[in-house]
């Protein structure tokens, strides 16, 4: 069995198809979030419309929870790799098509259909890591994973703003464009074999489904994900909508008080995934999760109080850090509740039904916080975390520490990889 470097990056140099994987993400990452800058800007300019821009949000996201509802089963039956490609290289073209629309319509429909692709993109690459590295690894693969998610929903946004504002928003669609073949030929060098050891054998499609579905309520670890993490998406429902009121209103910080508190989000949630790959590999996961999601709690409930937005701030780089760190939890969870031949339509249900749950309490959010103001509807917010992290507590407890199978190390010989191969 390996031993795990006390080296976070170490990883990098042992497994390269980690590598080339990380990197797509991060590439690809840097460009979807310079472009969602640039979508923004165009459908606004265009029709100065805030009804327009709510369409191209739900067309974001509305893709996953129907991919995830219906369509599931498809990231088990194909190859993960080829299906991470044709993801790719259709964003490729949507974002070529882009800079040609003429209307706001034409817009938010290839925005859609460019969130249908990353709906089967992200299950297949999270289903396929634990392949790529020891099962003693998996923490801090995750944990770097998320910890690239994170950097480039920071630093994307800032410098597609300052693109757009320099050009167009037509140059942040053809870097995009080409970010996704960057990442389309990154992952082309990972072996479809590490990515996937076991297909899926269909008995129907609707059978397929229920597979996945009974699979979810049997494990403990699953089950834990399921209902951990819709409660605490009700939670940060209402912070995402009430953040703006909490800045604007509440702490009279006006635009700038806003962007401090997302940046705030932002740093939180980098620090919190990159230092939970370490902190799983010497603490049981169940304390993780159920501390991780209390410090969320306790820092949604301290920016709730907070006399002005400094001090809210930190509050916000607290929650961000439990946020963070239990993100990686819960994809540790799956990895290893989960077999390979039904991690992927696992992974792609429970998204959808956290962006479904997400979706639905935005919409409460915002007349419960004309109602009532920011500061309650945030305090509400980490009364429910309080109770999520308890609920963890108490449904993780029996999860083991480590994943029963190990997984083959890509930077081993031929040989021994068959090998591994063969063990799970």
């Amino acid at each position: 069995m390996p031993r795990v470097s006390s080296r976070p990056l170490d990883l990098f140099g042992r497994a390269s198809s980690f590598r080339s994987l990380f990197l797509a993400a991060l590439a690809s990452g840097i460009g979807t979030w310079l472009a969602f800058v640039a979508l923004t800007i165009d459908v606004w300019d265009r029709t100065h419309s805030g009804s327009w821009v709510s369409a191209l949000l739900i067309a974001d996201f509305l893709p996953a929870i129907v991919v995830g509802l219906v369509l599931a089963p498809v990231v088990d039956r194909v190859s993960r790799r080829g299906l991470m490609i044709s993801a790719d290289l259709f964003r490729f073209g949507v974002f070529c098509a882009l800079p040609f629309s003429r209307n706001a319509t034409t817009i938010v429909v290839l925005a859609g259909l460019a969130g249908a692709a990353t709906a089967f993109f992200r299950p297949a690459v999270y289903a396929g890591l634990p392949n790529l590295v020891w099962d003693d690894d998996l923490p801090r693969a995750n944990s770097l994973l998320q910890t690239a998610e994170n950097v480039t929903t920071t630093v994307g946004p800032v410098a597609g703003g300052l693109l757009v504002a320099a050009t167009n928003p037509h140059s942040a669609y053809w870097i995009n464009a080409v970010t996704f073949l960057l990442s389309a030929a990154l992952i082309a060098r990972i072996p479809a074999r590490t990515l996937q050891t076991a297909k899926s054998l269909s008995e129907g499609h609707l059978r397929d489904i229920v597979a996945g579905l009974r699979l979810i309520l049997r494990a403990r670890a699953l089950l834990t994900v399921l209902v951990v993490w819709n409660l605490v998406m009700v939670a940060n429902a209402g912070i995402n909508v009430a953040e703006v009121v909490l800045a604007k209103v509440s702490f009279d910080a006006g635009d700038f008080g806003f962007g401090l508190l997302v940046a705030a989000a932002g740093l939180g949630l980098a620090i919190g995934s990159f230092v939970a790959g370490p902190l799983l590999e010497r603490r049981r996961p169940g304390e993780m999760y159920g501390g991780s999601i209390a410090l969320m709690a306790l820092g949604f409930g301290g920016a709730a109080i907070a006399p002005n937005v400094w001090v809210a701030t930190f509050s916000v780089v607290v929650s961000g850090i439990g946020n963070g760190a239990a993100v990686v939890c819960n994809a540790l969870f799956v990895q290893r509740g989960a077999p390979d031949e039904l991690r992927g339509r696992v992974f792609t249900v429970l998204m959808s039904s956290t962006y479904l749950v997400l979706g639905i309490g935005m919409a409460v959010a915002g007349p419960l916080t004309n109602e009532v103001g920011a500061r309650w509807v945030w305090g509400g917010a980490a009364a429910i975390t309080a109770v999520a992290a308890g609920t963890g507590l108490a449904l993780a407890r029996g999860i083991a520490a480590r994943g029963g199978l190990e997984p083959m190390p890509v930077t081993a010989q031929p040989t021994s990889q068959a090998e591994a191969q063969q063990a799970i």
